[in-house]
């Protein structure tokens, strides 16, 4: 069975937002409003010995999604084609379950739309034969996207040449996140995107 997630290397990571950028354009999403965001972890440690990385935080693609669980109207449900949990805005009712219910704050609700929305993978482009537009536009090479239960793909062969100790993902609460992370040093923090320096500042400050 297909199973597309991202895989990310936090190593290649610059923390450009390219891929917060190109995400925007792409989708034409109003001011405000994002589908990923590019977190900061970090820095942690002790002077002069401090250490961060850059978290690119998008939809988890989870294989028990919890916003497809709550959804009164099956508007938000996982695609059993490709693994990838979808939005039908004709089925939307913009009544926010579904932005309460992810645990990674990737669902939300388009105010000037008044539906929910969400990173769907840029399944568009894919059929066109097209990464999504944060993959294309990624300066460091460090967001793939593709098959994890492929042997074969770019994302499972990328996950097989590291060790199995350097592969990471979000906190499990029950919904089974299928975005892999690589960091390659021992500093993997088990903290939520709504934990992270970047994403607090940027509730409290200005919008991109």
């Amino acid at each position: 069975m297909v199973k597309l997630a991202f895989v990310i290397d936090c190593d290649r990571c610059i923390g450009c937002k390219g891929c917060q950028v190109a995400c925007k354009m792409e989708n034409e999403l109003p001011l405000g409003h994002d589908r990923m965001k590019v977190c900061t972890v970090g820095p942690h440690g002790q002077f002069p010995k401090l250490q961060m990385y850059f978290l690119p935080a998008m939809c988890q693609m989870c294989n028990c999604p919890a916003c497809a669980d709550v959804c009164p109207t099956g508007a938000c449900r996982k695609d059993e084609t490709t693994g990838v949990t979808k939005i039908d805005k004709n089925l939307c009712v913009g009544c926010g379950k579904c932005e309460k219910a992810c645990p990674y704050g990737c669902v939300k609700i388009n105010r000037e739309a008044a539906k929910a929305d969400k990173c769907e993978g840029c399944l568009a482009a894919l059929e066109n034969g097209e990464m999504p537009a944060c993959v294309r536009n990624c300066s460091g090479s460090a967001i793939k996207f593709g098959d994890i239960n492929d042997n074969q793909s770019e994302v499972s062969l990328l996950l097989a040449s590291v060790a199995p100790s350097m592969v990471y993902g979000l906190r499990d609460n029950g919904s089974s996140p299928a975005v892999k992370y690589i960091l390659r040093r021992d500093e993997w923090k088990d903290i939520l995107p709504s934990e992270c320096i970047e994403h607090v500042a940027f509730k409290r400050g200005g919008k991109i």
